[in-house]
């Protein structure tokens, strides 16, 4: 299987309330985040994570990586570098970039962190996934976001707090977009 997801924020006390994660703490949140991860990840499974994986945590990157696993990609999201610098990378990430071109289940797949107003191959069908953004639908973007149907967000706050497929990243960002 191949998974998405963005924008964990482990160890991030302060996006609990930024975000309205429904989370009593950051070690609650953290505990949840992993075991979500661990319920449907496998050991063989690729996981792309699109940015903001670790942000302000007391534990170091490698606690939390030594419990997820997958064969896992890094798309470098703005949060990243504090603890990039303070880890063996090889160690846990297939790849390590700021942009990827993919192909899964038939389709052509553009991730970046950031969302953008186009990408390679836009107008032949390609999606777009990013993160960045969590369920934020108050700033000048989103109305523009909000109409383009293969531009998907792969943060946690819109997809269960978990690693989702392309399906259900379909899906999820379909009803994100119908219920506001």
């Amino acid at each position: 299987m191949v998974y998405f997801t963005a924008d964990l924020h482990l160890g991030h006390a302060n996006i609990i309330g930024h975000c309205g994660r429904p989370f009593a703490s950051a070690e609650e949140m953290d505990r949840v985040l992993l075991q979500n991860w661990n319920d449907c990840v496998r050991p063989t499974d690729t996981v792309y994570i699109l940015g903001d994986l670790i942000f302000r945590s007391k534990a170091p990157a490698a606690d939390y990586l030594e419990q997820m696993p997958g064969r896992k990609h890094l798309i470098t999201g703005n949060h990243d570098a504090g603890w990039m610098k303070k880890t063996e990378l090889d160690r846990y990430f297939e790849s390590v970039s700021l942009m990827a071109e993919i192909r899964e289940g038939g389709h052509r797949l553009v991730l970046c962190h950031y969302p953008m107003m186009t990408w390679n191959n836009a107008g032949l069908g390609s999606y777009h996934i990013y993160g960045h953004i969590h369920n934020n639908t108050r700033d000048f973007y989103w109305p523009l976001l909000r109409q383009m149907d293969h531009a998907l967000n792969a943060g946690v706050d819109v997809n269960g707090f978990r690693p989702v497929t392309l399906p259900e990243l379909i899906e999820n960002n379909a009803r994100h977009r119908a219920s506001l």
